[in-house]
């Protein structure tokens, strides 16, 4: 997911459009004793496309403690950008490859003085010339990534020219730094600057009160994507500053709110060799007392060794649901973890320790469960919602109630895209509907009140005057002379009032399950047997008198005609009759048509594979259509080459934005051998995994075991299917009998042509 960018951040796209990554520095592997935390590298993605942030957080947790370069542009979406060798703050927030750059909340920088300071000219040749074509970013520090050490839960860099190590670690709220000074210093400084703009994000107010000097308490309002971010905070230091200085700069302001920015240095005088000190800051959306309290629960002491290995013995938790075959060569072991770390730092906790956050409302909520917040849900619902579905399902469950809460006090319109209380409108579509029918059939989550969610869900469908839905309720689709992407719009409706219909089926209103069948069958309405594509249909019910399916044109979101193809997950037979049972010939079309020359690749538009981009959600699940096809082996083909291709274990090794976990999660998906192509259908198509054995430990106490023995770069086509010993004559396997656990055995055959199912 990203959304028109070009313009906001001019970013050049020519080398965005090449499927060869460039080379990258070897990476170091993890020896085979290595944690499963330790084989993660969370540097993976953090150069080209991925804009996520390398930093530490727990699982789904509160911080995303991490590095920021000082710069803006699209390649620091994330803050960070590998080939960029300055760091000028550690900030607690962070979002994970958004394409949407916000947040950067509480930034600290120890330094020794005299500072590095690119807004003063330099007298060295060498630094001069680094700033030539910069804009300055102020006192920052330099560092190599031969330093850096990134997995999950630790971060950890030297700085140049202080010589202080920086070491980074997480609770659910709490980001806790080590700072050690590798040699001795004479004046060292600590900058807590709460007066940042970066990106889109800019400092509305802010303010800082030393309660001692080893502990501030303070906050931080901003603008940007997220509209009135609120982020407080409570800082303790193992040791007290020497001398506090404070600047301030006018702002706006917000409410009541102090109108002004903070700048806060804390000076220590004397500093030796092998010294440390510890920071410990907890964050709250709702108060600095919530940020105290949220201090004193999760981070008591200052052994910031005991916080690491509690990050790292969670992570190993979380990691060790799965595990792979010990023939798994390291690289694949470490982009897998990866992946299954990524797949689970989003959304991302709320509330507070007593259950206290800020509601959409803004006012103060408080539940006994934890509310979540960062939901990317026209990425998410595909297939980061049903990987939580199936190794999380309680979090899936809360997830769930703070959508539910969310729409409740949202005037009873379900989130798009929400974050710290704000709805973003970011995307398309109401797919915070999906993701709660899915977890409602799959018995994860039961409404106290069945109408009244049914209710919630209608509403939210029908919202009078938004984004083409009274024209689309009228017509059965949007017109593309009044509303803008009205192909996509329409598309990704009529998905979503699929969910509604099976809820409603669910729920036994057979009344409002065929309003809404009918609803989803509204992609019938844009396709053109002519041309065999979805096009857009003026309001007079007259076609777009141009049309070129390669074209990315503002009918479409992020996409052509071609990536919208097959978006109708919910009825892939309905559309392999609108293609004349042609489904097997449009999809090799779609995966062989090369890019005509006329038309330049937006940014959105990489890891193509013809007219297939893997960099962005819309097709995540068309290469499972061959199945459909009846040509399973084509499905092999490009799982694998996918899954070796366009994911790695250098720090490229994404090949578009990890939008909050979904590219992830594909990848934890494909590898292991199904996968979700309508989540709400309950059913995983089957592909040839990428590993010989993998074992699922699920939340129920059983095991799930996939295995391929006979897995070769020649032998990766599928010739049977057993689960526990029976012969499998169905494409795809269901939610509920992976919960049987057991075993998925894989017979495979290095012939193409075979299809092993009815």
């Amino acid at each position: 997911m990203i959304r028109r960018l070009t313009a906001l951040l001019g970013l050049g796209l020519g080398l965005l459009t090449a499927l060869t990554l460039p080379a990258q520095r070897k990476q170091s592997l993890p020896t085979p004793r290595t944690s499963l935390a330790q084989r993660v590298n969370t540097l993976i993605g953090t150069d080209w496309v991925g804009n996520v942030y390398p930093g530490a957080s727990a699982p789904f947790g509160m911080v995303q403690l991490s590095p920021d370069n000082g710069r803006a542009g699209w390649d620091y979406i994330a803050g960070y950008f590998y080939p960029d060798s300055t760091i000028a703050g550690f900030s607690h927030t962070h979002l994970s490859g958004t394409g949407a750059g916000d947040l950067y909340d509480i930034s600290f920088l120890p330094i020794t003085l005299p500072a590095v300071d690119d807004r003063q000219p330099s007298t060295k040749k060498a630094d001069a010339k680094a700033q030539e074509g910069q804009a300055p970013i102020g006192i920052h520090a330099r560092f190599s990534h031969k330093t850096e050490v990134a997995q999950a839960g630790y971060y950890a860099v030297t700085l140049e020219p202080y010589k202080i190590r920086v070491e980074l670690t997480a609770t659910d709220r709490v980001g806790v730094q080590r700072y050690t000074f590798l040699q001795d210093a004479d004046t060292a400084c600590i900058i807590l600057n709460l007066d940042k703009a970066m990106n889109w994000d800019r400092t509305l107010s802010s303010d800082v009160r030393a309660i001692t000097p080893a502990h501030l308490s303070g906050y931080r309002f901003s603008d940007g994507w997220a509209r009135g971010q609120e982020v407080y905070f409570s800082t303790k230091l193992s040791r007290p500053a020497d001398r506090i200085e404070r600047t301030t700069t006018p702002r706006e302001g917000k409410g009541t709110a102090a109108k002004h920015g903070i700048i806060l240095r804390l000076y220590y005088y004397k500093v030796r060799a092998g010294e440390s000190i510890t920071l410990r800051t907890a964050l709250s959306g709702v108060s600095e007392a919530g940020a105290l309290q949220n201090l004193n629960a999760e981070a008591s002491h200052n052994d910031f060794d005991r916080y690491r290995q509690r990050a790292a013995a969670l992570w190993n938790q979380r990691l060790g649901q799965i595990r792979l075959s010990s023939d798994t060569p390291d690289s694949l072991q470490t982009t897998f973890y990866t992946a299954l770390y990524r797949a689970q730092i989003c959304p991302t906790l709320y509330s507070d320790t007593d259950g206290s956050y800020l509601g959409a409302d803004r006012k103060v909520h408080q539940r006994k469960g934890a509310t979540y917040s960062t939901f990317s849900l026209w990425d998410t619902y595909r297939a980061a919602h049903p990987l939580y579905s199936l190794l999380q399902p309680k979090l899936q469950r809360d997830f769930v109630q703070s959508l539910i809460d969310f729409g409740e006090q949202n005037g009873g319109h379900l989130p798009v895209w929400n974050m710290y209380a704000s709805e973003t409108d970011m995307m398309i579509g109401y797919h915070s509907i999906p993701v709660i029918v899915e977890a409602v059939l799959r018995g994860i989550y039961v409404p106290k009140d069945k109408a009244a969610l049914l209710g919630l869900l209608r509403s939210t469908a029908e919202r009078k005057g938004y984004r083409g839905l009274d024209e689309y309720r009228e017509k059965g689709y949007i017109g593309s002379d009044h509303e803008d992407e009205s192909v996509s719009k329409t598309l990704e409706y009529a998905y979503d009032d699929d969910a509604i219909a099976r809820y409603a089926a669910w729920m036994g209103d057979r009344e409002v399950e065929q309003i809404y069948r009918e609803r989803a069958r509204s992609y019938r309405h844009l396709w053109d047997e002519r041309t065999g594509f979805f096009r857009p249909l003026q309001s007079n019910g007259q076609l777009d008198s141009l049309f070129d399916p390669f074209a990315y044109t503002k009918v479409f979101t992020e996409s052509n005609a071609y990536h919208y193809l097959f978006s109708v997950q919910h009825d892939i037979e309905g559309l392999s009759k609108l293609m004349q049972g042609k489904l097997a010939e449009r999809l090799d079309e779609f995966f062989t048509s090369p890019t005509p020359k006329h038309i330049e690749l937006p940014i959105f538009s990489t890891g193509m594979i013809g007219q297939y981009a893997h960099g962005n959600e819309p097709g995540h699940h068309v290469i499972f259509l061959y199945n459909a096809a009846r040509q399973p082996w084509k499905t092999a083909e490009l799982t694998h080459r996918v899954l070796r291709e366009l994911y790695t274990d250098k720090p490229n090794g994404l090949c578009g934005n990890e939008d909050c976990g979904q590219m992830s999660a594909w990848y934890v998906f494909a590898s292991l051998g199904f996968y979700p192509v309508d989540p709400l259908s309950g059913r995983y198509e089957l592909v040839t995994p990428l590993f010989r054995q993998s074992t699922i430990t699920l939340p129920n106490g059983r095991t799930l075991r996939l295995s391929a023995p006979e897995l070769s770069d020649k032998k990766r086509y599928i010739k049977s299917v057993t689960i526990n010993g029976r012969e499998r004559r169905k494409s795809y396997i269901t939610y509920e009998e992976l919960m049987q656990g057991g075993e998925v055995r894989f017979t495979l055959t290095d012939q193409q042509g075979a299809v092993w199912y009815e």
